[in-house]
């Protein structure tokens, strides 16, 4: 634990979402200077490039949180409006973007702003929406989603990322706490700073939503489908090459991409409704 962990109590917002004041240095060393993060942004990398129709348009990144996609998108051409309602993540990716010097700043647009708030603050409509590791945190993702189709132009697509409910069930069974499985007791409190998601979704949930939100699933991915039941972390540079080689062989193949311990969608929203 982090000397600082066991100090600070947080709470849900009224709504019911978890923002990230205060964690931003967490988030950095838990997530993304950890092998975990590493392989998450390298799969999206190259699972990005599959399954969008890039074109250097303008992309509405929401909840950006610490910066790291709007950085990828900026550095492929496309201007983006990154949104954040964490004034402490804002602050960590703005500064991050600062310190990148190849990073062209003047194509990135910064707001502090809820989901809730978006229609109102950038109503686009957007050709190019991602929303990345967000769901899983808010007390709504179901109404999330509707508000995303909302900002989604007619043959506009979404990058959807969410936290796998199933692969968080499956995760506790492999570390033996079986009572917790079993009685379903997955999601996390979101007090304090556990950062177990409050509301893991699952691919049967996002296949309903869609339909209900006028989207359409046309196609999906895992991130990390074996990295987090590893008995052992590999060891060498070379047994990570052959996880990362298995991680890009498998991420698209049924059934394993359903265990991935996040779902990577791209919807669209149909030019004519149906």
């Amino acid at each position: 634990m982090h000397p600082n962990d066991k100090l600070t109590h947080y709470e849900l917002t009224q709504a019911g979402d978890r923002y990230f004041d205060g964690l931003a240095d967490k988030f950095s060393r838990s997530l993304y200077q950890a092998p975990r993060g590493e392989l998450r942004l390298t799969m999206l990398d190259y699972l990005l490039p599959q399954m969008l129709q890039l074109s250097k348009q303008k992309v509405l990144d929401v909840g950006g949180g610490l910066g790291q996609q709007a950085a990828w998108f900026a550095g492929r051409g496309h201007a983006v409006t990154m949104t954040e309602p964490s004034s402490d993540m804002l602050t960590y990716a703005q500064q991050w973007h600062c310190d990148e010097k190849t990073l062209p700043q003047e194509v990135i647009t910064y707001l502090q702003a809820p989901l809730q708030e978006l229609p109102l603050q950038v109503p686009g409509p957007w050709s190019l929406i991602t929303c990345h590791a967000v769901l899983e945190w808010l007390g709504d993702p179901q109404a999330a989603l509707a508000i995303l189709s909302r900002l989604l132009a007619p043959g506009g697509q979404l990058s959807l990322m969410v936290f796998n409910r199933d692969a968080l069930r499956f995760s506790n069974v492999v570390k033996g706490n079986l009572e917790k499985a079993l009685s379903d007791r997955l999601a996390g409190k979101g007090k304090r700073q556990r950062l177990t998601p409050i509301s893991p979704v699952s691919h049967e949930e996002i296949t309903q939503w869609s339909v209900e939100s006028g989207l359409q699933i046309v196609s999906v991915a895992g991130i990390r489908v074996f990295q987090d039941y590893l008995r052992q972390p590999p060891a060498t540079p070379a047994e990570n090459e052959t996880l990362l080689a298995l991680e890009k062989q498998y991420c698209r193949q049924d059934p394993h991409w359903r265990l991935g311990r996040y779902l990577l969608y791209t919807l669209i929203k149909p030019e004519t409704p149906e």
